[in-house]
């Protein structure tokens, strides 16, 4: 099986103009990803319309099918790269701090709902989800889902582990001070967990937020296979089944454990 390249959108920096403006940004990066020979493309949290939005996070959400999700579909298929992003997605009167992928033929491959809000702006805004494990399948790998203040949870990526999860995508809006969680907590949890994580950030001031971007892949045996800087960036990394496969043979964390000392954590 051959590697799957990745693509890291760490940008725009700021609060974009529209959403029809994220939407050109997407198409640019997709197009420059696909040149490279990436086959998916991670963009970052609530890419589509900005982080600090306050009250436009219930003008601006949409639904999963709506029209942004199908613009997005057309630029995935349109360059043959799947594509995975943050948005506000509504349901009824709910709204969902989401990520979502789509397939490089256009198709929806998954929609994973934020399930660990952060702070008093998300829980203002936003409804958690209920479903801590979604998964997907792309070019033999299984994909898996999390956003932000979820990976920082180590039972979060523990169940993704334990399902089979082989790529974690985490869209991200990491704030000063907590560099550290791209620079340690990261690398970590692809260790401990034996798969790659691609945590993809946010980059510069927005509203009342210094985001930090520090975007990385980190594989299964604790190396970054690609570093973003603070500013917006577009970097490449491969995550390589052959090499987690023998990573997996070599680590026994997940074999040693003893589930039955456990139960008491919840």
């Amino acid at each position: 099986m051959t590697p799957l390249r990745i693509a890291l959108y760490q940008g725009p920096a700021g609060i974009p103009a529209t959403v029809d403006a994220s939407l050109g940004a997407l198409d640019v990066a997709a197009r420059s990803a696909a040149a490279s020979g990436a086959g998916l493309l991670v963009c970052n949290e609530m890419y589509l319309t900005g982080y600090a939005i306050g009250d436009g996070v219930e003008r601006l959400a949409e639904p999963a099918d709506g029209r942004s999700a199908r613009r997005v579909m057309e630029i995935a298929a349109g360059h043959g790269i799947a594509i995975a992003y943050g948005y506000p997605e509504r349901e009824g009167a709910a709204v969902f701090n989401a990520a979502q992928l789509i397939g490089p033929d256009g198709r929806r491959l998954g929609n994973y709902r934020k399930t660990h809000l952060f702070g008093d702006f998300e829980r203002k805004y936003f409804t958690p989800g209920d479903s801590p494990v979604v998964q997907a399948e792309l070019n033999g790998l299984r994909i898996g889902f999390l956003i932000c203040y979820d990976v920082e949870f180590p039972e979060n990526v523990r169940a993704h582990a334990l399902a089979g999860t082989d790529l974690l995508l985490v869209p991200t809006a990491q704030m000063r001070p907590f560099e550290f969680v791209a620079e340690t907590v990261v690398p970590v949890r692809a260790f401990e967990n034996q798969l790659y994580v691609a945590y993809v950030n946010r980059c510069g001031p927005e509203g009342g937020f210094d985001f930090v971007g520090l975007s990385c892949l980190s594989g299964p045996d604790g190396i970054t296979r690609a570093r973003a800087g603070r500013g917006e960036e577009l970097i490449i990394g491969d995550a390589d089944p052959a090499l987690l496969h023998a990573s997996r043979e070599a680590n026994p964390y997940l074999r040693d454990r003893r589930s039955e000392l456990y139960r008491r954590l919840v």
